[in-house]
């Protein structure tokens, strides 16, 4: 007689990890853009390491939760930060002259257009999550604005500072974000809130099931 059995197997939630790495380099990549801090050599490791592979790692563990927006999340901006650290190698001529030479930073600016559509995306998907993640996407839309637009250049100091203060905020609301998921988990309680989901995207049998009801109290 075959027996069958199912093994439970049990990941940590990825989220404090994964937003921790989101604080640091962001925090770290807006000190060079506001001018606190010069060059981008100290910041390609944490570009790489807490930005990236952080990141990418905090994907690998959401996928596993059966979690497509924190997988597609998580995985989408450890990519991009590691595309950055590279694309700063090649800007410093670490790759050769040649590429250095033939180094277009319009290009940029589609990449980061790219990202801006998919950011506004992500953006809806974080309204019914919580209200820390939402205002962290919603300011990654304003970075990606900046960035995009100073790349192509247009109005390229006023969407500098843009991107830059709107890193910054990334930086503070990811770094609090980390803090709280951690803690949260930990304790078995909310002890910093994130904030309820905005509760303005429902589901159709969410919405039927509402209605019907409203039907029958009329009919009382």
């Amino acid at each position: 007689m075959n027996q069958t059995k199912d093994i439970k197997i049990t990941t940590a939630d990825p989220s404090g990890i994964g937003l921790f790495g989101l604080a640091i380099v962001t925090l770290v990549a807006s000190s060079q853009k506001l001018g606190w801090t010069e060059g981008v050599g100290l910041v390609i490791p944490w570009a790489i390491f807490l930005g990236g592979i952080a990141q990418f790692y905090a994907s690998i563990l959401d996928s596993k939760h059966n979690n497509t927006f924190g997988t597609t999340a998580f995985g989408a901006y450890g990519l991009f930060w590691m595309a950055v650290a590279t694309s700063w190698f090649v800007q410093s001529g670490t790759f050769g002259l040649t590429l250095q030479e033939s180094a277009d930073v319009h290009q940029l600016g589609f990449v980061y257009i790219g990202y801006l559509v998919f950011t506004i995306f992500m953006t809806i998907g974080a309204l019914e999550t919580n209200k820390v993640l939402f205002f962290i996407f919603f300011l990654i839309n304003f970075l990606f604005v900046g960035l995009s637009l100073s790349s192509l250049g247009i109005m390229e100091h006023g969407m500098h500072l843009l991107a830059a203060y709107s890193e910054f905020g990334i930086a503070i609301l990811s770094l609090y974000g980390a803090g709280a998921n951690v803690l949260n988990k930990h304790f078995g309680f909310e002890f910093l809130p994130l904030g309820k989901p905005f509760g303005i995207i429902t589901k159709p049998l969410e919405k039927e099931k509402t209605a019907h009801l409203q039907t029958n109290n009329q009919s009382f």
